[in-house]
């Protein structure tokens, strides 16, 4: 593959689902991958599909080649990685090295830098599935983009040419940022998988199909208007509704030790109400009544057992 005037020769080092599409989206724009590391069978495999042609090669000579080094490693990883390759003296002036988790700003490349590499954090807000079809959901992806001010347009660039979006994340407020986006888009994937099997137990052939046009208008009324969007019974204050679903779910619970539904059910429950309440979207006595009726004959959902819990307080400012 020629490379054109200005582009970078790039090493990724980790061919999971989330560095062999980045390396496809940036040999897509002209760069040069001249190396990937690939240890488990999924892993080749995905680098070949991906990045034919690219030969497999130890990690230290993937950084002696490679003018940007891409590391796509799991977050605990990361910092292993990076001290070890310091010591082993593999980083080069100049070198950029980026990472792609979302933890982590620049800091965790503290090694690198001192060796005179430019050092940057590009997290993809997106899952993947480590497939060429994620090539083109890049296109509605955000970056979250951490840099030294002076190295922050290279970064962006480099976002930009994958045909992504960057936004920029202050490095301290990187864990903060990574847990809003775990928050939301993991523990989605839990609230359906729970909303499924209540939908399976409850008879229904087929909860994808059920849950499918519900959960997609909610997504995108949530997005467009925000708390605004907010319907139910707990937002409309219909205490007996919730009060019937606790006690349902609380049966289930014993019945099939799903415990984790009625858990997340009284979690989420309590924590719609409080925000409801505090947006005047629920009065302080609906508020109250919907508190009391998560509460009302709780037992441990194990063994069926009371347990006591003090009367709520309205959220502050209601």
């Amino acid at each position: 593959m020629a490379v054109k005037p200005g582009r970078l020769g790039v090493g990724v080092i980790g061919a999971g689902r989330v560095g062999a599409v980045l390396g496809a989206a940036l040999r897509a724009a002209g760069h040069a991958v001249v190396g990937v590391s690939a240890v488990s069978e999924a892993s080749r495999e995905r680098a070949e599909n991906l990045l034919p042609g690219v030969p497999v090669l130890a990690i230290p000579e993937i950084v002696e080649r490679a003018e940007l080094v891409l590391l796509a490693v799991p977050d605990d990883a990361l910092p292993v990685l990076v001290e070890g390759l310091g010591k082993a003296g593999a980083w080069q002036v100049g070198q950029l090295v980026a990472h792609t988790s979302g933890r982590f700003g620049v800091g965790v490349l503290a090694p690198a830098k001192a060796a005179g590499a430019i050092p940057l954090a590009l997290h993809p807000a997106m899952t993947f599935t480590g497939l060429s079809l994620d090539l083109d959901r890049l296109a509605d992806c955000s970056f979250g983009v951490s840099a030294d001010p002076a190295m922050l347009p290279i970064a962006q660039a480099l976002v930009v040419e994958m045909g992504a979006e960057p936004v920029v994340v202050a490095e301290a407020d990187r864990v903060l940022y990574h847990a809003a986006l775990a928050h939301g888009s993991n523990h989605l994937v839990t609230l359906v998988a729970q909303a499924a099997q209540l939908l399976a137990d409850a008879g229904v052939e087929a909860p994808d199909r059920v849950l499918g046009p519900l959960l997609r208008a909610a997504l995108e009324n949530a997005l467009a208007s925000g708390e605004s969007a907010l319907t139910g019974p707990v937002a409309r204050g219909d205490a007996g509704t919730v009060a019937a679903h606790t006690q349902a779910l609380r049966e289930h619970a014993l019945d099939t030790g799903a415990a984790d539904i009625l858990d997340a059910y009284l979690a989420m429950s309590a924590s719609t109400a409080a925000r409801a309440a505090r947006r005047g979207l629920l009065s302080a006595d609906a508020y109250l009544a919907v508190q009391a009726a998560l509460t009302a004959d709780d037992g441990d959902p194990a063994t069926g057992a009371p347990v006591t819990k003090g009367r709520a307080t309205p959220p502050e400012g209601v």
